[in-house]
């Protein structure tokens, strides 16, 4: 397998000390990417590309060796590839985090490009060293582990590298296919998020981007919503033909390289990326999927009601109930917010996150071409991660801040483990996210004292909930369906909105109508661009946290030191080890079904307060 993806856009985005943008939000913060490299010019980044050449060299030099070597001689190796893969990933979060600034600007995307191409050649000398790890006997390297302790602290990479041996192409194929993707599927991903990132809608004579454009369709005004919706389905609708050709294309090169490496489905290289058995996610889909009824069919039907109509429109389905509190929250209160919550659940945990205020590490501001949505990318363990929001003053852009900060928090903590240790697998890089989201909710829901805002409060997390839950399964569900028919030939544009409406009726119910132009939707969820399958991770993470929750819940003294211990392990340890201190256990379906009773309390809380 190739050794590091560096042809995928991180899914995430000013150069040096950019001014803070001052608004009636307040004063929101602008990151500063300057300790990463002083700018796409600098000398720094040569020097690196200079160095990662000359470590590539050194391990070229072990190439045809590696079995020969002794446990202590390998570590040394491993170890010279954890340097390579720390320079490539302080060029690459430079030059992705600029180009997710502003996609717009052709000079940051060429850079981009220009150092994927770069660190595609560099690397093309070592693509040898995981084949050749993987094919070294199971004894021969269960005996130099045991020789090494140096070697043994690699053990759970080397774990996951070997998950993929049955799965190993030619050393010649392998090396094809790591030089060819520059100009294969990155490509495609890049010509996405270009297009995507440069839609604009007319609102009610309001040009928008996307990103103003989705907020509309959870705007307290009902037409506001509808017109958004009719703007969303228009664009997609205009562009619905490259969309299509990119999901094709994509979909049909996930194929072909499938079915070279023998993988039984299109999903599998997913869990094997995750380390978590196809068992456990089979059980997580079957769980959520019939949890639909009781979760998201009465749910709707209850806001249906509730907003006084026979249906809710697709347009309404995020709409804010009346008694929400629609006033913008100034970002100084979100930060109180955020670090209230995390302080209640331990004082060091809102220490950590003080630090991306304290430094210019938040990019808060929406402005035209910035990638939409939000992320936390945790660049290299040397430096330190960086948090991307579009803040708008919403109660859901403070829970976005809390969620992504427990990204942040998170990859700080597992830093410690070092470059190849510290990334947690998608299933369990949400934990702390999600947690952080829940403390922060339920720091609200304890302050709340007016009825009506406390129900609109609890009705709006069981929505994100729902959202996290039950939408991402569907998506799973959608690409499945996708991959599936891909393998026997080519979809139209019809067919893929035929599958995406098929999956949302099952998963939405009958209270919701999916008018003409819904069918369209299924073309702005990047996930099933730049990460296939990964949004099984959501609703992973969900209920996993779902699951701690009630553990912290029931007043365990010892539980937040078994949570730091487990944000420390980072991708050290894989998830049965992580739960097992806590008494959980993901394989169980008992597990599953413990998270999704939390939504279903909440939505027996909303109905009683009805």
């Amino acid at each position: 397998m190739p050794l590091t993806n560096l042809s995928t856009p991180l899914p995430m985005a000013p150069d040096g000390a950019a001014s803070p943008t001052t608004n009636s939000l307040g004063t929101l913060p602008v990151w500063d990417l300057s300790d990463l490299y002083p700018g796409p010019d600098s000398p720094e980044i040569e020097a690196a590309f200079d160095r990662a050449a000359h470590v590539v060299d050194a391990i070229a030099g072990y190439e045809g060796r590696l079995a020969a070597l002794s446990g202590d001689e390998l570590a040394e190796v491993v170890t010279l590839y954890e340097t390579f893969s720390e320079t490539v990933g302080r060029i690459m979060s430079y030059a992705g985090l600029r180009y997710y600034s502003d996609t717009n600007d052709a000079l940051a995307g060429k850079f981009f490009g220009d150092c994927q191409s770069r660190m595609t050649d560099i690397s093309s000398k070592i693509v040898f060293l995981t084949l050749e790890l993987n094919a070294i006997d199971e004894a021969e390297l269960e005996a130099k582990i045991a020789a090494s302790p140096a070697l043994t602290r690699y053990r759970p990479w080397l774990d996951r590298l070997r998950a993929m041996q049955p799965y190993q192409l030619s050393d010649e194929l392998e090396r094809f296919l790591h030089d060819q993707s520059v100009v294969g599927s990155s490509a495609w991903v890049r010509l996405y998020d270009e297009t995507l990132a440069a839609l604009r809608f007319d609102v009610m004579g309001e040009d928008l981007s996307l990103e103003a454009t989705l907020t509309f369709m959870s705007d307290p005004n009902r037409t506001k919503r509808e017109a958004a919706a009719h703007a969303l389905s228009k664009v997609f609708g205009e562009n619905l033909s490259l969309f299509s050709r990119v999901t094709n294309t994509l979909a049909k090169d996930k194929e072909i390289e499938d079915r070279w490496r023998n993988l039984p489905q299109a999903e599998s290289s997913r869990h094997l990326a995750n380390h978590v058995e196809a068992e456990v996610v089979d059980a997580l889909r079957e769980a959520v999927t019939a949890a639909y009824p009781r979760l998201s069919h009465r749910y709707y039907a209850l806001k249906a009601k509730w907003l006084g109509l026979e249906k809710l429109e697709y347009w309404d389905r995020n709409a804010p109930l009346p008694e929400k509190d629609d006033r913008k929250i100034p970002w100084e209160e979100a930060r109180k917010t955020v670090l209230d919550a995390y302080g209640t659940f331990s004082p060091e945990l809102a220490d950590l996150a003080q630090k991306f205020f304290d430094n210019p590490w938040i990019d808060a501001p929406v402005r035209a071409g910035k990638a939409s949505g939000a992320f936390a990318h945790p660049t290299v363990v040397s430096c330190h991660p960086y948090v991307l929001v579009n803040y708008l003053g919403k109660t859901r852009d403070v829970m976005t801040l809390a969620h992504e900060l427990g990204h942040g928090v998170h990859q700080l903590l597992a830093a410690e483990q070092g470059e190849l240790l510290s990334h947690t697998p998608l299933t369990l890089a949400e934990t702390a996210s999600v947690f952080g989201e829940m403390l922060t909710f339920q720091s609200l829901l304890s302050q709340e004292t007016d009825p009506g805002r406390r129900k609109a409060l609890l009705a709006g997390k069981v929505e994100d909930m729902l959202n996290t839950v039950v939408r991402q399964i569907a998506f799973y569900d959608f690409e499945r369906r996708i991959h599936a028919e891909r393998r026997t030939g080519e979809l139209t544009a019809d067919r893929i909105g035929e599958i995406w409406m098929e999956v949302a009726t099952e998963s939405l119910g009958p209270a919701v109508n999916l008018a003409d132009g819904y069918e369209t939707y299924w073309t702005y969820v990047s996930h099933f661009i730049h990460a296939p399958f990964y949004v099984y991770a959501y609703a992973f993470g969900d209920g996993l946290v779902n699951a701690l929750y009630a553990r912290y819940q029931e007043g365990d003294p010892g539980f937040q030191q078994r949570y730091f211990d487990m944000l420390r392990a980072g991708g050290a340890k894989h998830h049965s080890e992580l739960l097992a201190p806590f008494g959980l256990d993901a394989a169980d379906p008992a597990f599953w079904d413990q998270g999704l009773s939390l939504i279903e309390s909440m939505i027996n809380e909303l109905e009683a307060m009805a």
